[in-house]
């Protein structure tokens, strides 16, 4: 007599597949002293230009700063470490000034009023003043995964040159989702890995 499946099995539910657990990481930073701290910070001040939903717009600002309802990638950044107590562009525009024969993109004529705004002159400076980490993602490598935290900040080549802050929202797999402006306007979107353009930094700031 063979095996016959008991109808009542056929109603149970198929067991949820498991979401990987990735710890975050400690930080000890707080800049602005508000008891979050800098990493978690920057994540949501992310979030906030994504609530906010400006419109993608590339364009040249007297002063550096566009209006709130308009930005691109960088101003994510920009934004984002606002929030945790950085004012990001008057130290770029430092060490710019102090350094600037590092910072190629500037050829050798700084301009404040776009500098900062530029995904070159950011690579440089988070490799100054930040910790270099791994550009390699692997999904469902919780101690691969552990590298890759919300806050970090990632870049990307061209021809598809970008710049993005990684989310607390992971996938399934652990790999996390990035907060960032590539239009129409900023999202959360899962393309940590399917961006269009190979990564060129992985940055987790400030130095620690």
């Amino acid at each position: 007599m063979g095996f016959e499946r008991s109808p009542s099995l056929d109603k149970l539910p198929l067991p949820l597949e498991q979401s990987l657990d990735v710890p975050d990481v400690s930080c000890p930073s707080d800049k602005d002293n508000d008891g979050v701290n800098d990493l978690k910070d920057l994540a949501n001040g992310a979030r906030a230009e994504v609530i906010r939903k400006p419109q993608y717009r590339s364009a040249y600002y007297q002063g550096g700063l566009p209006p709130d309802n308009e930005g691109v990638c960088t101003d994510v950044v920009w934004r984002a470490m606002r929030d945790a107590g950085y004012d990001l562009k008057a130290l770029v525009d430092k060490d710019i000034r102090e350094n600037l024969s590092k910072y190629p993109r500037v050829e050798g004529s700084p301009d404040p009023n776009i500098d900062f705004r530029r995904v070159p002159n950011l690579i440089v400076y988070f490799r100054r003043y930040g910790t270099e980490l791994t550009k390699e993602i692997k999904p469902s490598d919780i101690e691969n995964l552990y590298q890759w935290q919300a806050g970090d900040i990632v870049t990307y080549d061209y021809p598809h040159e970008h710049i993005a802050i990684v989310s607390d929202k992971r996938r399934k797999d652990g790999v996390p989702y990035i907060l960032h402006n590539a239009g129409p306007i900023a999202s959360e979107t899962d393309q940590l890995i399917s961006w269009p353009s190979k990564i060129t930094g992985h940055f987790r700031f400030p130095k620690l």
